[in-house]
């Protein structure tokens, strides 16, 4: 075990694993990290290690991860064709005839992977997702209603609490929704709203709140239980706005 002192917003680099670990925030006998992962590496609790939730992380790839997933893949075969294609043009010294055809197809495939770059990167521009965060204090609520979102083309990242989403908030770029689900009546404090858009760059942000009584401070209201097709209705109008 390696044992490190760090202080507020030092970080840990685990380069061969592309992981990052950032300390985030130290109040009394709590230390809150922020750790920047491949989405395919799972993040989780030790405490919650067998269950399946991971924190901030959608349970289907983004557009944009699936775009770079494919892009890798096309990348990697046209490089084993590359290769291939050179060890034959080793073996074929001497005929002239054949190595030129041998450059030919390497041409080819080297148009084909700049092509199917141009188009990929295209398509996930004008492809892209609207996200947003979903502050739930009932997981299962929150699962039922992120995957509704899913549903309906939304990219969609939970957080369990005010502290887990502002910790997100520090370390991802911004969404373009924050739907909080205010229970027990409880107004959001102007303090933690003021967080939320807090930094440059987030004046914007959008608040959507689901509560028994409309609170003051958000952009829309949605009285409870919550009308998920209201609510997709009033993302895409705003979305259109």
């Amino acid at each position: 075990m390696l044992v490190l002192s760090r202080k507020e917003h030092d970080k840990l680099i685990l380069p061969t694993l592309n992981i990052s670990i950032e300390v985030v925030r130290i109040q009394g006998n709590t230390v809150r990290l922020g750790i920047d992962a491949p989405s395919d590496v799972p993040i989780l609790r030790h405490e919650i290690a067998d269950l399946k939730s991971i924190d901030f992380a959608p349970d289907e790839f983004t557009s944009q991860q699936q775009v770079a997933s494919l892009t890798k893949a096309i990348r990697n075969r046209t490089d084993s064709c590359a290769n291939a294609l050179n060890l034959l043009h080793e073996h074929l010294d001497g005929d002239i005839a054949a190595q030129s055809l041998i450059v030919d197809v390497f041409n080819e495939l080297r148009a084909l992977e700049q092509d199917s770059k141009s188009t990929l990167d295209e398509s996930t521009d004008s492809a892209r997702l609207p996200h947003a965060l979903l502050i739930d204090r009932d997981p299962n609520e929150g699962r039922l209603l992120a995957s509704y979102l899913r549903l309906n083309g939304f990219e969609v990242t939970t957080a369990e609490g005010r502290d887990d989403a502002l910790d997100f908030l520090s370390l991802h770029s911004c969404p373009d929704f924050v739907l909080l689900d205010i229970l027990n009546s409880q107004e959001p404090n102007a303090e933690f709203l003021a967080q939320l858009r807090g930094p440059t760059g987030r004046e914007k942000l959008k608040l959507f709140a689901f509560s028994d009584a409309e609170p003051a401070g958000v952009d829309r209201w949605f009285p409870r239980p919550i009308d998920a097709e209201r609510l997709v209705r009033e993302l895409t109008a705003a979305i259109a706005a």
